[in-house]
């Protein structure tokens, strides 16, 4: 099944998406449209679009690992990872240290790593990772650092680009939609 694109990937793009076993994605202005709701008594809320969330589950039952690392600490993000089965790493202040430990966990290398940030805080993951993915509305320093920029903004279903892209590449699309549609 082809992948539809505008612009199309290149088959370099698909080559390094063919090699990824886990997908790590920031939250806040990748998940989210990057915008902090707080009440009155500092109480957080935020919007995830379910259309990324499809995305983070077909990974996960199609054999990529998923796992969200944030420098913010909340239990919004707790309860949304949790709601999706994958695991959140939050309040994270070396995110590039992170993803060497949740590699040498499992035995792969940086190259078998996508992942998706959008602001400084994430560029030493990008530069470091086989696949380095920002959304439409990453900041133009860090949109520097990667290998595909989404066509949609953070927050609008950019990362389901990602993940289906990834279940492309992977060959792994036809499994998908029969699972809805036997």
């Amino acid at each position: 099944m082809e992948f539809l694109s505008s612009p199309p990937v290149s088959q370099a793009l698909l080559d390094r998406a063919a090699r990824i076993r886990l997908a790590c994605f920031d939250v806040d202005g990748t998940l989210t449209d990057g915008r902090l709701y707080l009440d009155g008594h500092g109480v957080e809320a935020k919007s995830f679009h379910v259309l990324d969330g499809q995305g983070l589950v077909l990974l996960r039952r199609h054999g990529i690992e998923v796992a969200l690392i944030t420098a913010r600490q909340g239990k919004v993000v707790e309860h949304r990872a949790g709601e999706l089965g994958i695991g959140a790493y939050q309040g994270v202040k070396d995110k590039l240290g992170q993803l060497h430990q949740l590699c040498q966990a499992r035995g792969i290398g940086l190259d078998e790593v996508s992942f998706m940030g959008d602001d400084l805080p994430d560029l030493a993951c990008l530069r470091s990772v086989g696949l380095a993915v920002v959304p439409a509305n990453a900041h133009p320093w860090t949109a520097a650092a990667a290998h595909w920029t989404t066509t949609l903004s953070g927050g609008m279903g950019a990362a389901r680009e990602v993940c289906d892209l990834l279940l492309h590449a992977q060959g792994k699309v036809a499994a998908v939609i029969e699972g809805f549609a036997p």
